[in-house]
Formats: C-alpha cells, structure tokens, sequence
C-alpha cells in the first residue's frame, strides 16, 4: 500500500518523535538502525520531512533530528504519507492500472474504493503522538 520510502518515513518519524519526548536528537544512522534502512536511503527520506516541516534538523556538535513536544499532537499520519508519497495512495488503483476510474473501472474499482475511504480515515485521525507512546511504553515495535 505505501512505498518502502514512505513505511520507512513513518517509523523514523514516529522514533525521532519518541525521543524527543525524551528530549534526545537522533542521528541519521541511529534512524537508520533503529528502523533497518539503509542509511544513504534514510538520508533522502530525512530530507523529504524536513521540507515539509514534519521533523527539524538541527546542526553541529549535539546536533541531530528532533520535533518539538508541542508539535508531535499536531502531526497526523496522513502528513507524512503525503510528503513521501504525496494523494497517490488515495486515487490509485488496486489492480495497478494506470487508467482506472469511475468511467473505466477496474474490477475491483467499487470494493477498493471503501478500502481507500477507510485508509484515508485512518491516516487523518492518527497522530505521532499516539504511535510514538505506544512505541515507548513497548506495546508496539518499529523492527522485528
């Protein structure tokens, strides 16, 4: 459903945030291991949330990525997806065609669209916060 981009966007998104509930900025490679990506990989995708203000990237010798507490409440699921791998996971077709829609369906087009309608709930009422704590308090996991 989502790019291995985005997935790895949304567990370094919801690790920087669990740390910096700690007050702790995390370094690219410490990302990079946390969620097992490749760290040039991790890099890009840094990038990509610092543009579009998800996280901050702080320079220098205690330097690293952090979002401010404040902030994390605000951030929804749907932010992060969007900045990955921008509406394409609301408008695409489940089958992969390129043209699929309400003119020329695909012979999933009518389920997949509930699919779709329900992904997109989920995104916009899941916040960082939710995800980072129950990361922290060890009910969920970010790596196998």
């Amino acid at each position: 459903m989502f790019s291995k981009a985005c997935e790895y966007g949304i567990r370094a998104s919801i690790f920087i945030a669990k740390n910096s509930y700690e007050g702790q900025r995390v370094s690219p490679k410490e990302i990079s291991e946390e969620i097992n990506s490749p760290q040039a990989f991790t890099a890009k995708i840094l990038q990509a949330l610092v543009r579009n203000h998800i996280i901050k990237s702080v320079r220098g010798a205690h330097g690293g990525f952090e979002i401010d507490k404040d902030e994390i409440p605000l951030i929804k699921l749907s932010q992060i997806v969007k900045a990955i791998d921008g509406d394409a996971v609301y408008s695409g077709c489940g089958l992969g065609l390129s043209a699929c829609n309400e003119m020329h369906p695909c012979p999933v087009h009518d389920k997949f669209k509930s699919v779709r309608n329900g992904l997109r709930q989920m995104l916009e009422s899941t916040n960082l916060e939710e995800l980072a704590k129950d990361v922290k308090l060890g009910v969920s996991f970010l790596k196998t």
